[in-house]
């Protein structure tokens, strides 16, 4: 068997920015910290988290007035702020700045008198808080269907968005069938699928084609990583998409010589290693790591750990 490991994979700048800042709130002021959602969507860093004194929470209400709550990757609803600002939270923002640049697109195009769609998952935790922006100006479409049932008040005057998370195809036949629905429509100045989303969808599509299997290290509440299971299977290839090397399925690996591995943008790298020692392991793998793009993007911890520091 031959093992293609895919660079990139695996954490983006967003996501090693959002830990960094869970974990240096537990450094400057110790647990308990609580977390609005998951910080990531994956489930080894959530797990291992709660054992360090970290709670991870899906209301305000649950946060004893005057703690710490950390603001997840995927952003949040202005309400949230509101209600936390009400019980007197020490907040801190890990909202990763290319969901930041969607919410500021949604505030200018209703200011100007845009009726927004919101190309995404309308139950996905950036969804949820990119609507709460400015509920009354947006509409969400998940797909091509949904298109054709929108109802605007002026035809001519339409944007959209995307969630940063969708797959690159995907979102592209929604956007063309906007065009065509509303010739008129303005989109942001660049795309809203982040570099990271890109890059592992490419990588996915290039490398499928010497692949009998694609395996996905990456949790079920993961977009990213659905949407990289997604583009192998639309290349025809059988893809997997697993926590851990646990999950294996040896019957995937039957009539296998050549398997692809990745993880989504929020799967942590020791995964993905023990997964490959496995493969050498019990299947006598060789490994090729193939590099098809190197990612150079960081982004620096939010001030608000500053205000932390200084409430410490």
């Amino acid at each position: 068997m031959k093992v293609i490991l895919a660079n990139p994979r695996g954490f983006c700048a967003g996501v090693n920015m959002a830990i960094e800042v869970v974990e240096q709130a537990l450094k400057i002021h110790g647990p308990p910290i609580y977390v609005y959602h998951e910080i990531v969507h994956n489930r080894h860093v959530v797990e291992g988290f709660t054992g360090r004194g970290v709670s991870f929470v899906n209301s305000i209400d649950q946060i004893p007035p005057g703690q710490v709550v950390v603001y997840s990757a995927h952003g949040i609803d202005p309400d949230v702020r509101l209600q936390a600002q009400q019980r007197r939270l020490i907040e801190v923002d890990a909202t990763c700045p290319l969901v930041t640049k969607v919410h500021l697109e949604v505030l200018r195009f209703a200011r100007d008198g845009y009726t927004i769609v919101f190309i995404g998952h309308k139950n996905h935790d950036e969804a949820v808080g990119t609507v709460g922006e400015s509920p009354d100006n947006i509409v969400v479409a998940e797909s091509v269907g949904d298109v054709h049932s929108l109802q605007v008040p002026d035809p001519d005057k339409v944007a959209y968005v995307t969630q940063t998370t969708l797959s690159v195809s995907e979102a592209a036949s929604v956007i063309e069938a906007l065009k065509l629905r509303f010739p008129k429509i303005v989109g942001p100045k660049k795309g809203d699928i982040c570099y990271a989303t890109t890059n592992r969808q490419s990588a996915v599509r290039e490398l499928s084609d010497e692949a009998d299997v694609v395996i996905v290290i990456g949790s079920r509440n993961s977009s990213n990583s659905r949407r990289l299971v997604e583009a192998a299977k639309d290349h025809g290839r059988q893809a997997h998409l697993i926590d851990d090397e646990s999950e294996l399925d040896p019957l995937w690996l039957t009539a296998s010589d050549t398997v692809v591995v990745t993880a989504g943008a929020s799967a942590p790298e020791h995964l993905v290693q023990a997964l490959v020692d496995r493969l050498q392991r019990d299947y006598g793998a060789t490994l090729e790591t193939r590099t098809l793009v190197e990612e150079k993007t960081l982004f620096e911890l939010p001030r608000s750990l500053n205000n932390l520091a200084a409430t410490t």
